[in-house]
């Protein structure tokens, strides 16, 4: 995978422009949400894959349950009765 480098500037308030090569090679669109941190004196910049994306599809439901909490218990115990640990 070829590596893609380029210089951004860091303006008055902290903030910085991800350049467009940078911006389309991650995949990044506006409104997406991203993860920064640091090691060490690195920053690293990730596309934030929200909870609700990642497990989007998981659980079919037939209808809206009365009592969400245990829905959730039940659905929970079935998913992971069929994927042992």
């Amino acid at each position: 995978m070829r590596e893609v480098e380029e210089t951004a500037k860091i303006d008055e308030e902290g903030r910085i422009m991800i350049p467009k090569a940078i911006r389309k090679r991650a995949k990044l669109k506006p409104g997406t949400y991203v993860t920064v941190k640091t090691k060490d004196e690195t920053i690293i910049i990730e596309p934030y894959e929200s909870v609700a994306e990642k497990y989007l599809g998981v659980f079919q439901v037939s209808k809206w349950p009365e009592d969400l909490d245990e829905f959730v218990t039940e659905a929970t115990r079935k998913w992971w009765t069929n994927h042992p640990t």
